[in-house]
């Protein structure tokens, strides 16, 4: 569930060793770098490997120490890349790519943590807006309880954490004006897409022979999902965060992602399986049991939904 751009290459005369270089650009094959295209990302190499191995790549850019695969996928012009773990990381990736390729759209793939009682292992949800949740007020503590001395949202807190609004730049107004903004939506064309191909994808319910969920996987769109810096595995917390935020499912980047899209202007959807229930099962965490699954199921659904996608989908251009 899981983790700037680049200035160049410093002059060889750089003082001693106390300035380290920074990352260089380097192109494995020479990518084509101006054709907009439909960025696939996933936060680690398990979760797109089943894409990646699908893509007809032309092309590769490393940048800031990260793979760009430039190529096609399910008739697309497409980039794919790694996000590395957690919102820092996401943001970041996320900013370089858009700073370099004219990205038509952001396509998100990977795992989560389930929060809603009625969604299972394996399955596979898109939500139809992103909220960032661990963004915290921490309250003072009194006799009367704790008392947060500003919350900037209604949701209630845990103990004494608060959920505070996200500040982002507010469109079309005034140089560094903000605005706060818990939920972010994804983009409306992709989401009525991905509503269309819930019969189209095979989701797995065996990882082996001998190591298969009780129940058939499902795919669900709309909804509520939530991302921050922390891993969850606590059944109290996931019941908080899913009667305070109504939230399918946790992760730790989508809703970076969708931030910085928003910035940019640029259309979002994330597409997450469920690797575990996020704390809500008696026996042991399942993601190390199920995460390849959940992966693998997330791609068919991101498979189906890009041969869904119509051609012209998103026009030439990179921003809205």
């Amino acid at each position: 569930m899981v983790a700037a751009s680049t200035l160049g290459v410093l002059a060889a005369t750089l003082v001693s060793g106390c300035v380290r270089p920074v990352a260089v650009n380097r192109a494995a094959t020479a990518p084509e770098t101006s054709v907009p295209r439909i960025a696939i990302m996933s936060a680690f190499d398990a979760e797109w490997q089943a894409l990646r191995s699908a893509t007809q790549i032309t092309g590769t850019q490393v940048v800031n120490n990260r793979t760009f695969y430039f190529g096609r996928l399910a008739g697309h012009d497409v980039v794919l890349l790694l996000s590395g773990f957690s919102m820092v990381n996401a943001a970041m990736t996320t900013q370089a790519l858009l700073d370099r390729v004219p990205v038509k759209a952001i396509v998100f793939s990977g795992i989560a943590g389930g929060v809603n009682p009625g969604l299972n292992v394996g399955d596979v949800t898109v939500p139809a807006q992103w909220g960032n949740y661990q963004e915290q007020l921490f309250a003072r503590e009194t006799p009367q309880g704790f008392a947060p001395s500003r919350v900037t949202t209604d949701f209630g807190g845990y103990g004494m954490m608060f959920p505070q609004g996200t500040s982002v730049t507010v469109r079309n107004a005034p140089p560094d004006s903000l605005e706060r903004r818990f939920w972010f939506p994804v983009d409306s064309l992709s989401l009525a897409v991905a509503r269309t191909v819930a019969g189209q994808a095979t989701l797995k319910r065996c990882i082996a022979a001998d190591r298969c969920l009780d129940h058939t996987p499902k795919l669900v769109v709309g909804g509520n999902g939530v991302s921050g810096p922390t891993f969850v595995d606590n059944a109290a917390y996931r019941e908080w965060v899913w009667k305070t935020f109504q939230a399918d499912a946790l992760d730790m980047e989508s809703s970076a992602v969708a931030l910085v899209a928003y910035e940019n202007q640029v259309p979002f959807i994330a597409f997450r399986s469920l690797s575990d229930l996020a704390g809500g099962n008696e026996a042991p965490n399942e993601a190390r049991i199920f995460g390849r699954l959940a992966s693998e199921n997330s791609a068919a659904v991101v498979m189906a939904f890009l041969t869904a996608l119509p051609a012209s989908a998103f026009g030439a251009e990179s921003r809205q």
